[in-house]
């Protein structure tokens, strides 16, 4: 094992043995070189003052080499905050400014140890990186049965693991935390679980309010103290569109210093919240261990970041920098949000009126970006091939009975046509299905 990577394990295993159990075998021997290209191009940057030959960048004129059919596009920007590579860990103002605004938001991290967080390929990248260091062959990863499909491939596929699945809701349709402490409770035997709470969650577009909240962080502490290892990540991806009476912040401030056992990770980002999807800015971030032991999991995470993408996109790290310094940002974001609410409201309103009951009932949902459909009379798959094939009508369809509707991308004017049109979708798919 290469010593550098010893020395990590060595402290992990001194400030939290049971932190150092969680590590998969790629994250015991995962470590970011202190010596090579990248530490001595930064030794020569800051010394190199007549030539610095070391890094694989072009210059001209003193700055970084452009065309200028791009720079035209980006004039706003200088060529040092674009071109340039970011670094692994992401551009160090970015970093800063997305914890400031994470603890604003989520006073429960507030007086808490919080590591800064580091910049991500978007939060799937965050996702790989937890499994790359925490997941291995068999373990146990515990979603609910309603969840993002990616987790099986993130998780499953590329590491190997076992994805543990526990009903999202319970019989009074409120989050099923009995559930997910069964689930986690049945990996004594090995020991280790990874748990991801994805609030708002996606596909169904619930959060759990203040006491559900608490139900979940009660489980993880029960099996914490049944002697299971609890990697709890919380999958903040559409993190603040809350529209209702739910929790307003993460679940990572709670888990954090909720045991020795658990380790909080927050997987988040720009990609969601600020509405830039192709920007790919995401975070992740360590709370509730000691300072030794959070610069320690930095280290880790900054040598799979160089072992797989080497840095993140510079550019859309200081747009995003750009508008979380902007005066206007918090009102801009605002007038987005309630565009979003006033979506998700008038599709709840519709629901509600009575007028589709005999075909479908819905999932609870409060936040987020969609909602899902519990269809009675025709198969979700039937459905979605007909509203695509004869109306022009997107939706996904999820097992037999259930549809995901993303009511973020239809304009608040058009929602009722959009569920009248699903609504004689499934008459005609029950007249074809009858005959």
């Amino acid at each position: 094992m290469n010593p550098l990577a010893q020395g990590l394990n060595d402290t992990i295993n001194q400030e939290n043995n049971h932190v150092y159990d969680m590590l998969s075998e790629l994250g015991r021997q995962i470590y970011f070189p202190k010596v090579g290209i990248l530490s001595q191009s930064a030794e020569a940057k800051a010394k190199a003052k007549k030539f610095n030959a070391t890094i694989g960048t072009a210059l001209e004129n003193g700055q970084p080499m452009h065309l200028k059919v791009i720079q035209d596009t980006l004039s706003a920007y200088e060529p040092k905050d674009i071109y340039e590579y970011a670094p692994p860990a992401g551009k160090p103002e970015l970093r800063a400014a997305w914890r400031a605004k994470m603890l604003e938001e989520n006073p429960s991290l507030q007086g808490k140890s919080v590591g800064n967080p580091i910049a991500t390929n978007a939060l799937t990248h965050g996702l790989s990186i937890v499994a790359d260091l925490f997941a291995g062959a068999g373990d146990a990863v515990v979603i609910p049965d309603k969840n993002w499909e990616n987790y099986e491939l993130t998780f499953g596929i590329r590491r190997g693991a076992e994805l543990v699945y526990y009903p999202l809701y319970n019989e009074a349709r409120r989050f099923n935390a009995d559930g997910l402490r069964d689930a986690l409770l049945a990996q004594k035997d090995k020991g280790k679980a990874i748990v991801v709470l994805n609030f708002p969650n996606n596909p169904t577009g619930y959060s759990p309010d203040a006491e559900e909240g608490k139900a979940i962080v009660e489980a993880i502490r029960d099996a914490a103290e049944a002697g299971v290892n609890v990697v709890a990540v919380t999958d903040d991806a559409y993190f603040g569109l809350f529209f209702e009476d739910s929790l307003q912040e993460s679940l990572a401030g709670q888990l954090a210093d909720l045991h020795p056992r658990v380790l909080s990770i927050k997987i988040d980002g720009a990609t969601k919240e600020e509405y830039v999807w192709g920007f790919r800015v995401g975070f992740i971030t360590y709370a509730g261990q000691s300072e030794t032991m959070l610069a320690a999991l930095e280290q880790k995470t900054m040598g799979i970041i160089r072992a797989t993408i080497s840095s993140g996109p510079h550019p859309s790290q200081t747009f995003v920098l750009h508008a979380l310094q902007s005066p206007e940002f918090k009102a801009q974001k605002e007038e987005k949000f309630n565009i979003m609410k006033g979506r998700a409201n008038r599709v709840k309103a519709l629901l509600d009126s009575g007028k589709y009951g005999d075909v479908w009932e819905y999932y609870p949902f409060n936040s987020g970006y969609f909602m899902c459909l519990k269809l009675k009379t025709v198969t979700a798959e039937a459905l979605r091939t007909h509203l695509l094939n004869q109306c022009g009508v997107g939706t996904i369809a999820l097992g037999e009975t259930d549809l995901r509707v993303a009511f973020s991308c239809i304009e608040e004017a058009n929602i009722d046509e959009l569920f009248d049109t699903i609504y004689q979708g499934v008459l005609d798919v029950q007249g074809v299905t009858a005959k």
